[in-house]
């Protein structure tokens, strides 16, 4: 890990919640990262399984919001 990396790593810890983090290690992951992210975290990929194969992400019901 580079210094730029981990001072990256602090802005992005700043700036999102854990479960957004995850979900975006998981998108960015290869297969064998996606699998253990996927052991470790089972109902954020279920989640994010579902929310990319909704319409704009959204759950029914729900209203739409911006990060």
């Amino acid at each position: 890990m580079s210094q730029h990396t981990y001072a990256c790593g602090r802005i992005i810890a700043n700036l999102y919640g854990f479960q957004s983090v995850i979900e975006a290690a998981m998108r960015l992951a290869d297969s064998e990262n996606l699998a253990k992210l996927k052991a470790g975290w089972p109902e954020i990929y279920a989640e994010l399984t579902q929310r990319y194969n909704a319409p704009e992400g959204r759950m029914p019901g729900e209203k739409r919001e911006h990060c």
